[in-house]
């Protein structure tokens, strides 16, 4: 019988840097818990990121599962990940973003008292104007990063996660969050232990903010 894994740590990859994307697996890599697997989702990257990271993952195949499918979304490619993992618990990470090296044994000791949780990050800005992001009931208005509920920093039980599925929505986060409350223990909790880059005009985030103010305009 073949032991199963205790965490699943997913991270999805459309057209990332490399250096950003060894960046974000090498934080994984890193941490002081280290029964984990990861799963590499890229979402029909068109650059050269794909042949880069098959080198890259070759040399870690015993941690590493390498997953490529066409372009459909963040939301379909986790959930592509989630439907492979292994892992007793699921976790995520934006591929240009980073975990401290006690993320996910701090996500694992909130599992005590509760299912799925979602977390406050330290958050990397250039502006006090990247702290905030489109308010998902109207987008005119902004909310800071800390009151939102942000997909990466979600980590829970399993069965959360295969009981409901990421849809293809601006806030799929908020709305997964929502979802699971209605079933399952979730909370907000003050954390810090995920590094959140909002530096950067390309980051996920920033581009889906960018495509949700002009969609709005």
């Amino acid at each position: 019988m073949i032991n199963r894994t205790i965490v699943t740590v997913i991270i999805t990859v459309y057209n990332t840097s490399i250096d950003l994307v060894t960046r974000a697996i090498d934080s994984v890599m890193n941490q002081d818990f280290q029964d984990f697997e990861i799963i590499i989702v890229d979402d029909g990257s068109s650059t050269d990121v794909y042949n880069q990271l098959l080198d890259y993952v070759k040399e870690r195949e015993h941690r590493i599962a390498y997953i490529r499918h066409r372009n459909c979304g963040q939301s379909m490619s986790i959930n592509r990940g989630i439907l492979n993992s292994n892992g007793k618990y699921i976790a995520i990470l934006d591929s240009d973003d980073e975990y401290k090296p006690n993320h996910l044994s701090n996500c694992l000791e909130q599992m005590h008292n509760a299912d799925l949780i979602a977390s406050t990050t330290t958050t990397i800005v250039n502006n006090e104007e990247d702290y905030y992001v489109p308010d998902r009931a109207d987008n005119k208005k902004l909310v800071h990063v800390d009151d939102c509920i942000l997909l990466a920093t979600l980590f829970g039980k399993k069965e959360v996660f295969d009981m409901l599925k990421f849809t293809d929505m601006y806030a799929a986060d908020a709305h997964f969050f929502e979802q699971a409350s209605l079933f399952f223990r979730a909370k907000k909790v003050a954390l810090g232990t995920y590094i959140y880059y909002r530096n950067r005009a390309d980051s996920i985030c920033s581009t889906l903010k960018t495509k949700q103010v002009l969609n709005h305009a």
